[in-house]
């Protein structure tokens, strides 16, 4: 059997009208690879109540997945901290255009059951069971006995308070975790490859870490399983190996393009929000990126790769990518060495191991040693 070419894309927000043209700088890759995989941040729905809680996204349009299958994505994690904020509505007609489509996913449900089941994929007659949990809350999202929302892990939070996006998130319940693990350890059973993906970690901060990241993804690899990707922070993240498994801590924005952060908007909250946050984070974002004013640093980002051998062998490394104005992805070019050094920095300064690697024309290879 020939190795299998795994891709791994961050945060996706399709919003704005168009969603092929803003996928259309990355869909070559996702298109050639064996699956490819990225995070659906939001609800896509013409329908719901707006949730209280969090400052919430707008639904997207459903009609919007369609460029998400036409790109080749064919599966998506789905527990984040927006997933929820169209209700339980927004939730159900995502999964039914998903499921209409034949992307596959997982991370939220009906319930908790549905939620925490994982996603079951067959490529070259090897199976792939890929799971996913949000670590950032809030809580009122979270799915439960006959409530609809997200996978979770508890995270504690150093006020004391509930589990929220915007507070100091500093370690997770053992219980928690333990859940977590089970889960894993089950889909380990039933698969030859299992992918864990993690809603975690600061948004907007470049090369930051929350104290609870590192052990909880660890603590995945330990459980069973291959491969960690995480997401959420809207700004790439350093990459790790453990067990001579890889984590990708934060893929950044896989392709992120709204007008939800704009301060110019008749949503109060989002408005608030978009001025909030470039105070909390210490940021001005670049008036050029009108669809995506994220922290300056979150242009370099990256596509995860893994090519799984028939050997049980992982080859890991990633794709650098850049996100052109206002907002769309595209392969990094004669950015690739620039960014694959930014992925590096970040990592050190995080405190993870610098990264070995080589330059393979387009994407770079990582060595566990």
């Amino acid at each position: 059997m020939a190795a299998l070419d795994l891709l791994f894309l961050g945060d996706i927000i399709l919003d704005v009208p168009d969603p092929d043209h803003w996928l259309a700088g990355i869909a070559p890759l996702t298109r050639a690879a064996d699956l490819a995989i990225g995070h659906l941040e939001v609800p896509h729905t013409r329908r719901g109540v707006e949730l209280t809680g969090d400052v919430p996204a707008p639904g997207a349009d459903p009609d919007h997945l369609a460029a998400l299958a036409r790109a080749g994505i064919s599966a998506v994690s789905m527990a984040g901290n927006h997933i929820a904020d169209c209700g339980a509505i927004g939730i159900a007609d995502t999964i039914a255009e998903l499921d209409r489509l034949g992307i596959a996913h997982c991370g939220a449900g009906a319930d908790l059951v549905a939620a925490t089941a994982p996603a079951l994929l067959e490529r070259d007659g090897r199976r792939i069971a890929l799971l996913s949990y949000n670590a950032v809350g809030p809580e009122i999202s979270w799915a439960g006995t006959g409530k609809a929302g997200s996978a979770y892990v508890t995270v504690r939070a150093a006020d004391g308070g509930p589990s929220r996006p915007q507070a100091d998130l500093v370690e997770a319940d053992p219980e928690s975790v333990a859940a977590m693990s089970d889960a894993i350890a089950r889909a380990r059973a039933d698969a030859d490859l299992v992918i864990v993906a993690l809603h975690k970690g600061i948004t907007h901060r470049p090369a930051a870490l929350a104290p609870y990241e590192r052990p909880l993804a660890t603590a995945a690899i330990d459980a069973g399983a291959d491969i960690v990707v995480g997401h959420h922070a809207h700004i790439a993240r350093g990459i790790e190996f453990h067990r001579g498994r890889p984590i990708f801590h934060g893929l950044g924005n896989g392709v992120v393009v709204t007008h939800a952060l704009s301060p110019a908007q008749d949503h109060p909250a989002r408005a608030e929000w978009a001025e909030r946050r470039k105070r909390l984070f210490g940021f001005e974002p670049d008036p050029a990126y009108t669809l995506a004013p994220f922290h300056p640093e979150a242009v370099n980002g990256m596509i995860g790769r893994v090519r799984w051998h028939s050997d049980g062998r992982l080859e890991t490394g990633f794709i650098p990518i850049w996100s052109e104005p206002p907002g769309r992805p595209v392969p990094a070019g004669a950015r690739t060495i620039d960014i694959a050094d930014y992925i590096d920095e970040i990592g050190r300064k995080a405190g993870l191991p610098p990264l070995i690697r080589e330059d393979r024309g387009g994407w770079v290879r990582l060595l566990t040693d």
